[in-house]
């Protein structure tokens, strides 16, 4: 059994499907609060956002870094989506080869922060080797394909008053 003071968690944490989940539930989440939240709940040592590189972003990236996480960027291809610019940077291949290969001899057991199925290769292995710590998924509609998992998964909604950004809107985060 492991001794929990020693413990050495990491997260991973899918960028854009956190923030668009919190925001499709109509709130803001303080990523400040949510690095404390992984570190105190979790032991969370190390926290990786995966996110696509946009080179307008550069206020998020350095707040996002001054909150505690490590970014690993993914490059981004842009398109037009209802008259405007928009960004794609799928991160599915970085956050997997992070956790099963690049910092897998580095922490305890891992955090992964998703709603897309597209882990369920990742949280099973994670879980065969007994180093899946917990699920957090950003909504209620997780994948079908995480549905097994259901006991790992902590939803972002029922951590809300723990992790809301509190501050009147702002073009902060």
């Amino acid at each position: 059994m492991r001794n929990k003071r020693k413990e050495k968690n990491y997260a991973f944490i899918d960028g854009a499907n956190l923030h668009l989940g919190v925001k499709a539930q109509g709130w803001r989440m303080d990523y400040k609060k949510f690095r404390l939240y992984l570190k105190n709940k979790y032991r969370v040592s190390k926290a990786f956002i995966f996110i696509g590189w946009v080179e307008d972003n550069q206020q998020l990236y350095e707040y996002l870094k001054q909150d505690g996480f490590e970014l690993v960027f993914k490059p981004t291809i842009p398109y037009m989506e209802k008259g405007s610019v928009t960004y794609k940077g799928n991160v599915d291949a970085e956050l997997v080869l992070h956790a099963a290969a690049v910092e897998y001899d580095n922490y305890d057991q891992a955090v992964v922060v998703t709603s897309d199925g597209d882990f369920a290769c990742l949280i099973e292995f994670l879980i065969e080797r007994k180093k899946l710590k917990k699920i957090i998924t950003p909504t209620g509609k997780y994948s079908s394909l995480m549905g097994k998992y259901r006991d790992h998964i902590v939803l972002v909604k029922n951590i809300k008053s723990k992790i809301a950004d509190r501050s009147p809107v702002k073009n902060k985060k």
